[in-house]
Formats: C-alpha cells, sequence, structure tokens
C-alpha cells in the first residue's frame, strides 16, 4: 500500500492511496491541476484514479472534484448527507448523478483490492466521514475536521501502520489572533477542528510499536505553523502516559500545497 499527502492545510486537502492494482483519491480540495501535478510525482495520473473518497463537503475538500470527475468520469464516495450538500454547491458545477456511490459510515466497502471502512467524525458538516483503508495486510487512515474524539474514534484508528492526522491550531495563537469571536468559536469548539494538544493526546492513544509513519495535517494557515505543531505533538507524545517517546516514530507535518514523500507500507 502507498499512502502519500498531495496537499493538506486549512486551504486544500488531497492524499492519495493505493496498490499495483487500485488509485484512490481522499478529498479534492486543491485544483485539478494540482491534483494532477501531484499524481504526475507519484507516477499516476488522473485516469488512474479508480475513486474520490470525500470526508464533507467545505470547499477545502472538494475545490477540484467537479472538475476531476467531469474529465475522467471518476466515481465520488460520500454519505448521503455529504452527497445532498454536494448536489447544492454551484460551484462544483454539474456532476453527473451517475458518479454518486452513497456509503455509511461503519458499513465496510471495497474498491479493487482496498477495502474502506468510513467513520463518523465530529465537524459542523451535512455528514463527515474519516476513512480507514487496509489493503495487502496493512492500514492508514486520514482522520482531520473533528472538534473532538472518543472512545469510538480511538477504537478505529487501532493497529494503523500509517495516520494523516490533524493539527489544525494552537490554541493561544487563536485566541489573541485576528479571527472574530464567532469563528474562534466554531474552531474551539465540538464541531471545529482538533488543537495541536489534542492531536497529540489522540496520537498517544493509539500508538503501537509496529505504527510505520505518522503525518500531521490540516494545519491552518492563520493560527499554527510546522515547526510548532510538530513540536507540541512531540512533546504530548514523550510525556503522555504511553510507553513511547516520539523520536521512537517517524511523525512529520504535511506540506500545505507539498507533495510529501510517499510511504510504502
Amino acid at each position: 500500500m502507498v499512502f502519500c499527502s498531495i496537499a493538506s492545510g486549512s486551504n486544500g486537502n488531497c492524499i492519495f492511496t493505493g496498490t499495483q492494482q487500485t488509485s484512490l483519491l481522499i478529498d479534492a480540495g486543491i485544483s485539478g491541476k494540482q491534483v494532477e501535478n501531484g499524481l504526475k510525482s507519484l507516477d499516476r495520473c488522473g485516469r488512474d484514479i479508480d475513486g474520490i473518497m470525500i470526508t464533507h463537503e467545505h470547499s477545502d475538500h472538494v475545490k477540484g472534484l467537479g472538475v476531476l470527475s467531469r474529465k475522467y468520469g471518476i466515481p465520488i464516495y460520500a454519505t448521503k448527507g455529504t452527497i445532498q450538500a454536494l448536489r447544492n454547491m454551484k460551484q462544483l458545477g454539474k456532476v453527473d448523478e451517475e458518479l454518486f456511490h452513497e456509503i455509511q459510515a461503519e458499513q465496510s466497502f471495497s474498491i479493487g483490492d482496498v477495502e474502506i471502512h468510513p467513520f463518523a467524525t465530529s465537524h459542523d458538516a451535512a455528514e463527515p466521514v474519516a476513512y480507514r483503508m487496509n489493503a495487502g495486510g496493512k492500514s492508514a487512515a486520514v482522520i482531520t475536521d473533528l472538534g473532538i474524539y472518543d472512545d469510538t474514534t480511538v477504537a478505529h484508528l487501532q493497529k494503523l501502520d500509517a495516520v494523516l492526522l490533524e493539527a489544525n491550531h494552537d490554541i493561544r495563537m487563536l485566541q489573541v489572533g485576528g479571527y472574530p469571536y464567532y469563528l474562534k468559536q466554531r474552531i474551539l469548539g465540538n464541531r471545529g477542528h482538533l488543537s495541536n494538544e489534542n492531536a497529540g493526546r489522540l496520537l498517544c492513544r493509539i500508538l503501537h510499536d509496529q505504527m510505520e509513519h505518522i503525518f500531521l495535517g490540516h494545519l491552518s494557515r492563520e493560527n499554527n505553523y510546522e515547526a510548532l505543531a510538530y513540536e507540541t505533538v512531540c512533546s504530548e507524545v514523550t510525556l503522555g502516559d504511553n510507553p513511547y517517546k516520539a523520536s521512537d516514530f517517524r511523525i512529520q507535518v504535511a506540506g500545505r500545497s507539498e507533495v510529501s514523500c510517499p510511504v510504502i507500507l
């Protein structure tokens, strides 16, 4: 299994995963051209994509969806609530109804030789989910845009080989920054985004000896920066209630617009 961030940040998100037989995207929140450039660096192209799994309908996750789906006829997988929201988004343009494939949280499905398990997240969208992918005895997950997590979230993230986990904001930067009050409250709320500290705490609960790679993603442009996210999460892991130190694992920040080195699991 290959796992790679094409882009991850508050301005756009697109993650690639797949095998020799199957190529998948989780979200398409950057331009179609950026997606294609990212795929090219992985020796893939748009016509190779077997499906796009959408976490939710916010523009930083679906910006390039309409262009890609129309150009290549790529199937779109999303929950009923997300599909309805997508249909109401004029900026996506017309998407062939036959390309929409409705999925449900907690009901696994397969695309090619990849098994996908969607599970619900707490975010202010219609019906958001995160995704866990299993293939060839390896597992990876993409989980961003969640205000809170619980034991069920943790259970879905056990025994992963790789994960891209949201580390959206530094709480102090957000509190003293220029965002209006209502937006600060939204981000800090139970249906908002995960802070660096909470990302580290969640990570502490899913670490195990065989974890191969950890990406920190979906960083806010205004309320975070790479070194701060990395150091905060690493501190939570090293000082947290777990038997590990951050140096025991490969942890890196996924670039806002740069393709990460692909992780081969």
